[in-house]
């Protein structure tokens, strides 16, 4: 199902609204981190997971048989555009796409950044950006669509609008 980029755009940051945390304590980041590892056991996913205070602190890690240093690669690069950028990795790769903008366009190096999905902020409402979780090994809208539905359930958030994987975002 083919998506306009508007569409997205609007879709992610409905997402970026709709999931934010009342509270982030380190179980929440093992209770939200094994949410995540089990979407990836059950679903047999070979994927990497990470939680990072926005210090850059590593509160959790998963990786499944099959991923490797490479995953951690691309988690830091997701990592540096949501902390910098205080929304999602596909957000602000859907806003710059939109202005035909690149990373170089704005000053940063693709050794450091990336543009695309599997980077999600841990935003606590009335506190800002605390944290973020991150996932890589799948295409990037798969990477930022587990993220959805796992900080979704954690949350008890129901209706949480979804990109289809299809889109051709």
């Amino acid at each position: 199902m083919k998506m306009d980029i508007d569409t997205g755009i609007g879709i992610a940051e409905k997402q970026d609204d709709l999931l934010q945390f009342f509270h982030f304590s380190r179980k929440d980041v093992w209770d939200l981190g094994n949410v995540i590892v089990n979407e990836i056991l059950d679903k047999k996913y070979i994927l990497s997971a990470s939680i990072r205070l926005i210090s850059g602190l590593i509160a959790f890690q998963y990786f499944s048989e099959g991923t490797n240093l490479n995953n951690d690669f691309w988690m830091r690069r997701k990592f540096n555009m949501v902390r910098d950028k205080e929304a999602s990795s596909l957000l602000t790769a859907l806003q710059w796409q939109k202005k035909d903008e690149g990373l170089e366009y704005q000053g940063l190096s693709p050794s450091e950044y990336v543009m695309c999905g599997g980077g999600f902020p841990i935003v606590v409402k009335g506190t800002g950006l605390v944290g973020v979780a991150l996932v890589s090994g799948l295409p990037h809208l798969q990477d930022h669509d587990i993220l959805i539905e796992t900080i979704s359930r954690y949350l008890g958030v129901a209706e949480v609008p979804r990109i289809p994987l299809d889109s051709g975002l």
